[in-house]
């Protein structure tokens, strides 16, 4: 179901609830269980007697059909319908990208027909989106085919989940708001090199009216009958990884604690989390769990995919390593964090003997959940242990860098603080064209890192927690509509391709009408 602007406005007065964020290690290809974990503690603190709600992303069909699989968690810590929010749902993501497409397609229109502010077609900085991996895209020429198509020039796709479009919406508070930053979008650049933005080719009242159901939170439920409302969705390694921000408010109004998650690792999904949706929105999270689980320290440790089930506990204290890091540089924001390791049923128990161990040794605490098979009940322990420590120990959150601090010295204070390299590597044209946006008025933005999420470093082959390496910078990419600047890193793509053998061979319909397959 959709929630109505006009219910949200009504509930303006009332008090917030406790805000939980859930992150992770670097993961494996497969994930380590974040959705499931936030959905199986959004159950727990229920069957406690607590008051809770979820927020959480909504699906792409890029990984859906690829590698990593759906987004609506699993076994008995999932929300329901899996199969409609896994594929089409409400039509959310068919909205952004129309609305995407729309500015797209209106740009090359201003072009053809004159050309009235100047564009400069070998700078249009706005590409068009498909919510699907598909590599082939990535780098395109357009309107070839004569003049009746129109100029010919280079172009590309990104996924949807990587849209500006996508990241507004997610960090808009209303639609006031969202026509704001949509028209504040920069699609080009004129050849006296000053932008053109959305409105000046009068794009965003077309857009704001396409995405008008779009903002509206969507609410379903858990298996265990509990709210849960699935909002947006844009990735934590080539966007900012959270769920919108009306939806995050939304349940901050209504439950007494709110449990989200943020994409991929703490490195990347809880750094933006932190340091952009929570400055933009004005929230303050009061605690974080860090999902860790034995194969993802047995990666981080050296071992292969293929090997991860068999027993290993010399890789898992090889591994620990990596989750320390994240457990530190939570520390950094202020935040009372707790891991939570999400039970395999590979795992043996000398495994998550010499995992509790090292987090012990570290101060913390770590919680053996096992709500994937056993549902809510398997989480009781993990709630009563967050609830505890929101109580007795008060988030003291501050973001990791001033937002008066330079653009590049943004990147380099990220890049050594969490990433824990010795340098940044840019060449000068990217800092100059970092030094431009202050000197345009750009430079109270934070930054959004554009890195693979299975390792600190820019090379996903480099697990475990690496210091002394450079961070190289590719490309930087103004969002001026979302509020932030990407930075893209190493060989990182904004439209993903899909795996030698993707998840979509082995999904289809049986004999008595049901999807298979589909996770």
């Amino acid at each position: 179901a959709k929630v109505s602007e006009s219910f949200i406005k009504s509930l303006d007065g009332r008090e917030n609830g406790r805000l939980i964020l859930v992150t992770a290690i670097n993961p494996t290809p497969a994930g380590e269980g974040k959705t499931t974990t936030t959905v199986g503690l959004g159950d727990g603190l229920n069957r406690i007697g607590k008051k809770a709600a979820i927020c959480i992303r909504e699906a792409s069909l890029g990984p859906c059909f690829g590698m990593k699989g759906g987004a609506a968690g699993g076994g008995y810590s999932q929300v329901v319908p899996m199969e409609e929010m896994n594929l089409h749902f409400t039509g959310d993501f068919h909205a952004i990208t129309s609305a995407h497409n729309l500015l797209a397609a209106l740009i090359d229109n201003h072009i053809y027909w004159g050309n009235e502010q100047d564009i400069d077609i070998r700078r249009v900085a706005f590409r068009r989106v498909l919510d699907m991996n598909d590599r082939a895209l990535r780098q395109i020429n357009c309107s070839l085919g004569g003049v009746a198509n129109g100029f010919p020039r280079e172009a590309g796709f990104d996924i949807t989940v990587a849209s500006e479009v996508m990241a507004i919406l997610c960090l808009a508070d209303d639609l006031a708001d969202l026509e704001r930053r949509l028209g504040d979008i920069i699609v080009a650049y004129r050849r006296d090199r000053s932008p053109v933005f959305c409105r000046d080719i009068k794009a965003d009242g077309a857009m704001t009216v396409l995405l008008q159901q779009a903002m509206q939170p969507n609410l379903v439920q858990t298996l265990e009958n509990n709210p849960a409302f699935v909002h947006g969705g844009p990735f934590a390694n080539i966007a900012h990884g959270c769920n919108s921000v009306i939806a995050t408010k939304t349940a901050l109004k209504l439950a007494d604690y709110v449990v989200t998650e943020a994409g991929f690792g703490a490195d990347l999904g809880a750094e933006k989390f932190l340091d952009i949706k929570c400055r933009q929105a004005g929230l303050k999270p009061d605690a974080t769990v860090i999902v860790a689980t034995v194969r993802a320290m047995k990666m981080n440790g050296g071992i292969a995919k293929a090997d991860l089930g068999t027993e290993n506990v010399e890789a898992v204290k090889r591994g620990c390593p990596n989750l320390g890091r994240h457990m530190e540089n939570i520390q950094k924001f202020g935040v009372p964090a707790v891991v939570a390791i999400n039970h395999f049923y590979s795992d043996t128990d000398a495994e998550i003997e010499a995992l509790q161990n090292f987090v012990q040794n570290q101060g913390g605490t770590a919680i053996v959940c096992r709500h994937w098979a056993d549902g809510s009940a398997g989480s009781e322990e993990l709630a009563n242990t967050v609830v505890k420590m929101i109580e007795s120990s008060p988030s003291n959150y501050k973001p990791l860098y001033p937002i008066e601090m330079g653009l590049f010295e943004k990147v380099e204070t990220i890049a050594k603080e969490i990433y824990r390299a010795d340098e940044v590597i840019a060449d000068q044209k990217i800092r100059d064209q970092l030094k431009s946006w202050e000197e345009q008025g750009y430079g109270n933005l934070p930054v959004c890192m554009a890195k693979t999420q299975y390792s600190f470093t820019t090379d996903p082959n480099r697990r475990g927690a690496p210091t002394g390496h450079s961070l190289p910078i590719r490309e930087v990419r103004l969002s001026a509509g979302a509020g932030f600047v990407v930075v893209v890193c190493g060989e990182i793509m904004t439209m993903p391709g899909l795996p030698r053998v993707p998840a979509a061979e082995s999904i289809h319909i049986n004999d008595d009408g049901l999807i298979e397959g589909l996770f």
